[in-house]
């Protein structure tokens, strides 16, 4: 019965909050902002360092779980590593870079609404610069992984634990910076690991749903059925990324009552 009325206060306070939090309005807004912002700065990362594998084209096949005509069809969305390099100037870096803060912005208003915190000081732009960064890291550690000991026994679990485990710490740390540490470390875990695992559910329901959409969609459709799917499942990333740390927040508090 314990474990029920754990269970039970959680998914209310998930519901509650969510509701506050307007989900799905923010996670649309973190789709946008993350394909506008900071797409485009993966993508020079990318081609600056080539022989580290396919970048963020690499990421997101991966998260979709796409292989044969689905992979083609999101690495035919990305310019060729020539041209992107060609045609970069240190001004559109620097203007994506600040546009990029923007998106940490938005996740820092949404961890702060979850944890029902007053609005951070305007100087604390370096937090969220240093949060964006933090993200391309782990972006970029996760396209990578799978370069390491290719075709090898270990790479499969190599990748795995990469992935998990850097993912765990980056969304605990990650909510750590962003709210100046205003919440408990310990308090924030419960977050993290409940994003993870939101995530690899995510990637199993794109595997089964996202697949085999983009796939239709790009035969019938061209580029911009691709992009369509892309942008849908960035929007599942977003409510992901927020509804992780709704559930931790919940599972805290449920743990707190008597």
């Amino acid at each position: 019965m314990r474990l029920w009325r754990v269970l039970r206060a959680m998914v209310e306070d998930v519901w509650g909050q969510g509701r506050t939090v307007e989900l799905l309005q923010r996670s649309l807004a973190f789709a946008a902002l993350f394909f506008v912002t900071l797409v485009p700065l993966l993508i020079v990362i990318a081609a600056a360092f080539p022989s580290r594998g396919g970048g963020i084209a690499e990421w997101i096949t991966d998260g979709l779980g796409l292989t044969g005509q689905g992979a083609t069809a999101v690495h035919r969305l990305f310019v060729s590593r020539g041209q992107v390099l060609s045609t970069t100037t240190g001004f559109g870096l620097a203007a994506l870079a600040v546009f990029g803060v923007s998106l940490m912005a938005a996740v820092q208003g949404v961890y702060e609404r979850i944890w029902q915190l007053d609005r951070g000081p305007w100087h604390a732009i370096w937090r969220q610069t240093l949060g964006l960064a933090g993200l391309i890291g782990y972006i970029v550690l996760a396209a990578w992984s799978g370069t390491f000991w290719r075709h090898s026994t270990v790479q499969p679990t190599f990748r795995i634990v990469a992935t998990t485990v850097g993912g765990v710490l980056l969304f605990w740390w990650l909510q750590r910076l962003l709210l100046a540490g205003r919440v408990p470390p310990r308090d924030l875990l419960p977050g993290a690991v409940a994003t993870m695992a939101a995530l690899a559910g995510l990637r199993l329901f794109s595997r089964l749903v996202f697949a085999p959409l983009l796939v239709s969609n790009a035969v019938s459709y061209g580029t911009v059925g691709t992009v369509l799917v892309v942008q849908s499942w960035l929007i599942g990333v977003g409510y992901t990324v927020y509804g992780g740390a709704l559930a931790g927040r919940a599972l805290v508090l449920a743990r707190r009552e008597p």
